[in-house]
């Protein structure tokens, strides 16, 4: 049974698994024994995995509810190489409204050098054209403050919609190029 049936499901179902997990403490006996012990551990082990799988379950049905498929538009940044530009932060505005600013640590922009990807922002959109305008802040070629701006029209139709900040080095020029991509 989903728990994106209903809320109610989920929250009878968390009061399971805490009563659950407090059975066994009362039931322990006063001796403390070594046997009785090892099966009280493995059933907490075992309810501390049912509430993973409870705080895992409430994670997806709060996605659900806060955006939904037909609305949702998430932004995701890249670096490809970035041999010239070392990013610092970046401001995301989505139809002149900034809906992401985000300062980068060293560790961070290592993951992304490494081939991670930041899901920058998650929102909702309704259907029509719409304007994403990123801003990178960085250090660019000869260790130069470099501040640079890549605008995207959009047009929302009902789905999910996912878009790409890329940031790669165009060998040809010695620069940095900012790209912004729609999945599809």
């Amino acid at each position: 049974m989903k728990l994106k049936s209903h809320p109610l499901l989920f929250a009878a179902r968390l009061f399971t698994v805490l009563a659950q997990l407090a059975a066994p403490l009362a039931a322990m006996p006063s001796d403390g024994g070594t046997a009785s012990l090892k099966s009280v551990d493995q059933d907490v082990q075992a309810l501390k995995q049912q509430l993973i799988d409870l705080n895992r379950d409430l994670f997806k049905l709060e996605e659900e509810l806060l955006y939904p498929a037909s609305t949702q538009v998430a932004v995701f940044l890249s670096v490809d190489v970035g041999t010239f530009f070392a990013l610092d932060s970046v401001t995301l505005k989505v139809d002149d409204k900034e809906v992401a600013n985000y300062l980068y640590t060293d560790r961070e922009v290592q993951a992304l050098h490494r081939g991670g990807v930041q899901k920058l922002y998650l929102g909702n959109l309704k259907a029509g054209s719409h304007e994403i305008v990123a801003f990178f802040t960085g250090k660019g070629p000869h260790e130069r403050d470099y501040r640079r701006g890549t605008t995207l029209k959009v047009d929302k139709t009902v789905g999910a919609k996912y878009v790409e900040l890329r940031i790669s080095d165009r060998e040809a020029s010695l620069q940095p190029e900012f790209v912004v991509r729609q999945w599809e």
